[in-house]
């Protein structure tokens, strides 16, 4: 069973769980965010949660399962989770486009399609008291511990909520350099640091994340296009198919049995 709801206390942040229930066959579904790792090895396999893919939403994660804290970087593709064996849960937090590597302290884009643990970022020092907090307190100690290390840091930089707001409505990268008095280089560099990417694969993928919505509104394919700023329905299979591996009838008929089963 998975779950979620909107951070109280980071904004823009969401907190997601998953726990596996009886014994599952593989899923073909998606589920945004859940990143959880792979089970240790040993772990029971006749019962498990269903093994979900998380698609490209320009956001990173903590995630904790398995007894381990990790980091999903930020996605370009999508991403296979395995299953989690019976009994088992994963817990996180979802950060905005932008705030992970103010929470952090590593740019985006060295985490690109990675998931480390803590401890590989931080050092086993600096990542075990937060490790040993989520462990007895669950969610509300990593949202608190997040919350209070990014507001020492100074929060989310208003720069990236421009960047992230005119790139999903797929405004030229060289307008959004001009908006923000910087050169289409200087913006490049600036967003693979805070996106893990450039200007043009953000924008891709948070149009994604508008084609999603869409789908799951059962709107025709034309409709998404139009919609969602694509130039025909070509232009947005194309698109659906490089970020995700699917068509968008596939992704739309998976997403909608994985709904269902939930």
């Amino acid at each position: 069973m998975y779950a979620e709801r909107p951070s109280t206390r980071v904004p823009g942040a969401v907190l997601w769980s998953v726990t596996a229930g009886p014994a599952a066959s593989p899923g073909t579904g998606t589920v945004p965010g859940a990143p959880w790792p792979a089970p240790r090895p040993g772990a029971e396999e006749s019962a498990s949660a269903p093994a979900q893919d998380v698609l490209p939403d320009g956001c990173m994660d903590l995630v904790w399962s398995g007894g381990r804290l990790l980091v999903a970087g930020p996605d370009t593709r999508a991403h296979a989770s395995d299953p989690l064996p019976a009994g088992a849960a994963a817990l996180g937090v979802r950060l905005p486009p932008g705030a992970a590597p103010v929470l952090l302290g590593v740019p985006a884009d060295a985490l690109r399609d990675a998931r480390p643990e803590l401890a590989d970022v931080w050092g086993t020092r600096a990542a075990r008291p937060w490790a040993d907090a989520v462990a007895e307190g669950g969610s509300a100690a990593l949202e608190h511990r997040v919350a209070a290390l990014l507001a020492d840091r100074g929060g989310r930089p208003r720069e990236t909520t421009v960047v992230a707001g005119l790139a999903a409505r797929a405004t030229p990268a060289a307008d959004i350099a001009d908006r923000l008095g910087v050169t289409p280089r200087t913006l490049h560099r600036r967003s693979l640091a805070a996106f893990g990417y450039g200007p043009r694969t953000l924008g891709r993928v948070l149009r994604l994340q508008r084609v999603l919505l869409l789908l799951d509104a059962g709107l025709a394919l034309a409709d998404v296009a139009q919609r969602a700023g694509y130039a025909d329905q070509p232009h947005l299979s194309r698109e659906v198919r490089a970020l995700t591996g699917r068509s968008p009838a596939a992704l739309a008929a998976g997403r909608a049995g994985a709904a269902a089963s939930a």
